[in-house]
């Protein structure tokens, strides 16, 4: 889901279960498997409602108003994250409050309790975690990507699933030219600033949710900088990739200009039209982070704008053209043709096309797993994964994301 702006969803009533009070929510994503949701939520009145314990792992985060959580008082920037199973304090929010609300792994149930003295869940772990981030310090990412300028403030870490939320805020002028996947989902709510990228332009109560292994990049944050509130459901690795193409096609049917039958092939170099969208000074600021790249070492390639410049997929076709003509009667090769030249079997000393190309066979590719596992019917869905035990993963393709009516545009860049 790239990119929405949280303008173009609909009203509900909030459901805040046991609670007193008005209030309304804006349903950023929901998952009806298991009751995960990310919630926008506005308080019409004060609203409040006494201790009790969560059906889901629960987040509260205040972008304007105050919270009181037990006898703490916190404003903009105020965290709760309340685990499942565990009794939390009271909770309350003002009159006009504006709030990010996440339930992950349940659904919205609440079990009043007399206090917090009342026993935990079988199974139930961690404690209530409460943070003012805006008294928090900002720390440098380690690994910020090509260029510095990134910092973080981790306001929860599952210590056993690696499951994170922080708040991330690059400054002006922060860019990464490079597209990253990763082996978990990342999900983001923009709440001050903004940031162009290939899904779209990131601003406030802009939103996205993105599966595991799905390609994303191009980043360049604007004037001022850019914060969000970001969440993945595991250790987040950064696997990049340069110069991605993507080429499909097929044989119509009764699909042609003329209503008959053609064959025919579309890449997303094609959709891009061949110009770019992106202004100079967003080309000057990539081209700035693929510099830093270079004087530090890295192994790199230019920079080119998606849709510009030679399209890759047709010099991979030709590439992989010219080395199945080989294959196929113009070297050591003996043919065996059945009736009418319909079965065609090849016995020869040359390399397959994959191996030929420098491509590693796509088997070798998956996890061992993938293909058997309870999540076999959607690659998107990260496995749990850990740095020097498990091999990096490709990124799987995306087609045409969703987004809603406000932001429309998306060029194939990234695909």
């Amino acid at each position: 889901m790239e990119t929405i702006q949280e303008k173009d969803y609909i009203w509900h009533a909030a459901e805040l279960v046991g609670g007193e009070g008005r209030a309304s929510e804006r349903r950023l994503s929901v998952d009806e498997e298991d009751g995960s949701s990310s919630i926008r939520i506005d308080f019409h009145t004060a609203w409040g409602r006494g201790p009790g314990i969560h059906h889901a792992d629960t987040e509260y985060y205040v972008l304007d108003g105050e919270m009181h959580y037990g006898d703490r008082v916190i404003g903009k920037g105020g965290y709760v994250h309340a685990p499942k199973g565990v009794p939390a304090e009271a909770i309350r929010f003002s009159e006009g409050a504006r709030i990010l609300h996440y339930r992950e792994y349940g659904d919205a149930g609440f079990d009043a309790v007399d206090s917090t003295a009342a026993p935990r869940w079988e199974g139930a772990r961690e404690d209530i975690t409460v943070h003012d981030s805006a008294a928090m310090d900002w720390l440098a990412v380690p690994n910020a990507g090509p260029m510095p300028g990134l910092f973080v403030k981790y306001l929860h870490i599952d210590p056993v699933s690696g499951f994170y939320t922080r708040l991330v805020y690059a400054q002006e002028g922060w860019a990464d030219h490079r597209l990253a996947h990763h082996p978990c989902y990342e999900e983001a709510y923009t709440t001050e600033g903004k940031m162009s990228y290939n899904f779209g332009d990131l601003d406030p109560g802009t939103y996205f949710f993105r599966p595991a292994r799905v390609k994303h990049g191009h980043f360049v944050a604007m004037e001022g900088g850019t914060t969000w509130l970001m969440r993945s459901d595991g250790e987040l690795e950064n696997w990049y990739t340069q110069n991605e193409w993507v080429r499909w096609g097929g044989d119509a049917v009764n699909y042609s200009p003329e209503g008959g039958r053609m064959t025919w092939s579309y890449s997303s170099h094609d959709m891009a039209g061949g110009q770019s969208w992106r202004s100079d000074e967003d080309l000057r600021v990539l081209h700035t982070a693929l510099n830093f790249q270079k004087e530090q070492g890295a192994p790199d390639s230019d920079y080119v704008q998606h849709g510009t410049g030679p399209d890759r997929s047709l010099v991979a076709m030709a590439k992989a053209y010219d080395l199945a003509r080989l294959g196929q009667g113009h070297g050591d090769h003996d043919h065996d043709h059945g009736d009418g030249g319909e079965a065609h079997s090849h016995a020869h000393d040359r390399p397959h096309t994959h191996d030929a190309l420098g491509w590693p066979a796509p088997n070798t590719l998956e996890q061992p797993d993938e293909r058997t596992d309870e999540h076999r019917h959607n690659w998107g869905a990260g496995r749990p994964w850990k740095r020097g035990v498990d091999k990096p993963l490709p990124p799987i393709i995306s087609t045409l994301p969703v987004r809603s009516r406000s932001l429309g545009r998306w060029d194939g860049d990234g695909m």
